[in-house]
């Protein structure tokens, strides 16, 4: 498609009151910038320039793995100043601009593209993307001429019979390569001190231009986000759009509303899902998994006919097929939980790796720890991995058990099919098929409760006849 796209993403956003740039906050897990990039590449034009101000090492970065160039606009000098950055990176090219909003993360590309045929097909030098709206709002209407656009007219500059008009500006435009000299033309509004892009349509008209509008879409598709509360509606509408998806391949949803799935996920069929569940980034859940209420699953591949009970949290890790984990289960970022593990409430679960099998039923801690197949881990065992300034490791081969209680003190190896008696601190090596224990000979002291009332009751007596 012989077309360039100019992303705007200059603006500081000051409504959103916030220190971070008003482009850089996520909608579903993405920032709205990377969302508008992301649907303007699948056009495949053949070049996407972001127009950014001078701070931009966040923008920069949020678009990292994207075939874009960027234009610094070195002041806040409005939109049309903004497009004029970009014009320098469009020296030579023959085609169509399309224009675009970083604060329009529910643009879609089918509608990108149903908007570019039209302008092709209609022959129109500039079109624009609008929408209708009724109420009191501040969009530019679109004034009409026939069915050609006159102007658009800025909310604060319509009359009461402007005012009534339906249709609006979305921000979104379709330009000729040779109607861009008319962006030199633009000039400064002396009461905002900025050059609005929207006057490019009366200058274009007063050309001779042909300049249309085509409403193809929605509000809320279209519009920008300004405001927290524009952001979570946004965040509403796409959530909506990503169960009703998923719920098409196969997945089910006991409460759907509560449900919030990133764009990068991936769901597989008769999955099911509880209310108050997490699912972020490029996460990846198999084949007739449940996930019980209020588990967060962040950055994960998780196999199929597994099961996450409730409030557990998994990030960065894998869980093969067939295990179950949790309820109350937190497995930290680097772990890889084996076929048919069981990992059981209250288990922390660090930069290690489960063999199948292995189960480690109720609070422990197992942190860089290489644990085998069918291992045994009893109540409250903890690898001991710190030192206070180096991080070791603990290795447990297959068939193992671990007793309750126990310590296992870093670096150290348990060999395959060894015991370890409950409430042992393991310090050296154990041998495979031994039996390791370590604990103080237990002693009784017959008398010792009775002497120790006597003498609690002769102090309560003395300090009664003080």
């Amino acid at each position: 498609m012989n077309v360039a796209v100019v992303i705007l993403a200059a603006g500081l956003g000051t409504r959103m009151k916030s220190s971070l740039p008003k482009v850089l906050h996520k909608v579903c897990g993405k920032p709205m910038v990377r969302l508008v990039a992301e649907a303007a590449a699948a056009l495949k034009p053949e070049k996407i320039i972001v127009v950014v101000g001078p701070e931009s090492e966040g923008i920069r970065a949020a678009l990292s793995g994207l075939s874009v160039e960027f234009g610094v606009q070195k002041r806040p000098l409005g939109t049309g100043d903004a497009l004029k950055v970009a014009m320098s990176s469009l020296r030579g090219f023959q085609g169509d601009v399309l224009v675009l909003g970083g604060d329009t993360p529910l643009i879609s590309f089918l509608t990108l593209r149903l908007f570019l045929a039209h302008h092709r097909k209609m022959r129109e030098d500039i079109s624009l993307l609008s929408f209708r709206v009724t109420g009191s709002h501040s969009y530019g209407r679109i004034v009409r001429d026939g069915n050609r656009v006159d102007a658009i007219v800025e909310d604060r500059d319509a009359n009461e019979e402007q005012k009534k008009i339906e249709e609006v500006n979305s921000g979104i435009y379709a330009i000729k390569h040779s109607c861009l000299e008319l962006v030199k033309r633009i000039k400064i509004n002396k009461a905002k001190g900025e050059y609005y892009l929207t006057d490019i349509v009366k200058l274009a008209v007063d050309k001779g231009l042909r300049v249309g509008g085509h409403a193809l879409s929605d509000e809320l598709e279209l519009s920008g986000i300004n405001t927290r509360q524009e952001l979570h509606a946004a965040e509403k509408f796409m959530q909506r759009k990503i169960v009703s998806a998923w719920m098409s391949k196969g997945v089910s949803f006991i409460d759907a509303e509560s449900v919030f799935i990133h764009q990068g996920a991936e769901l597989g069929a008769d999955t099911i899902i509880y209310p108050n569940v997490l699912i972020e980034g490029e996460t990846t859940i198999g084949r007739g998994c449940v996930l019980y209420p209020s588990v967060r699953i962040a950055g994960c591949r998780i196999g199929n006919d597994v099961a996450i009970k409730d409030s557990t949290v998994i990030e960065e890790s894998t869980v093969m097929d067939g295990a179950v984990v949790g309820p109350f289960a937190h497995i930290r970022p680097q772990s890889v939980i084996g076929p048919s593990v069981k990992i059981g409430n209250f288990v922390e679960i660090k930069k290690s790796v489960l063999g199948a099998g292995t189960k480690a039923s109720h609070l422990s801690y197992l942190g860089d720890a290489e644990i085998g197949k069918n291992v045994n881990i009893g109540a409250g065992t903890i690898t001991c991995n710190y030192d206070g300034k180096n991080k070791n490791k603990t290795v447990i081969e297959d068939d193992v058990f671990i007793g309750s209680d126990t310590q296992l003190i870093a670096p150290v190896s348990v060999k395959r099919g060894a015991y370890v008696g409950a409430g042992s601190t393991i310090t050296k090596d154990v041998p495979a098929e031994a039996l390791a224990v370590s604990r103080a000979e237990q002693r009784i002291i017959a008398g010792w409760a009775k002497k120790k009332t006597a003498v609690k009751n002769e102090k309560l007596r003395k300090e009664s006849k003080r």
